[in-house]
């Protein structure tokens, strides 16, 4: 779901994985028509990381238990 809000609304993704800084920049460049391309772009590549972040703090945290 939120792949499909990264490509629709990008700066909302940053919202939704805890960013929210990033997210009002994101919407700065998205006003642009010019820069909703590089906004989309940052916002997959924001989740891609989030995801894989969370995967290595899932795989830790069984690891010490």
């Amino acid at each position: 779901m939120r792949l499909i809000v990264s490509f629709l609304l990008p700066w909302l993704t940053f919202f939704t994985i805890g960013r929210p800084i990033a997210g009002v920049i994101c919407l700065i460049l998205q006003i642009t028509l010019i820069g909703w391309i590089p906004a989309t772009i940052w916002a997959v590549y924001a989740l891609g990381q989030y995801k894989t972040d969370q995967k290595i703090e899932k795989a830790l945290g069984q690891r010490s238990s």
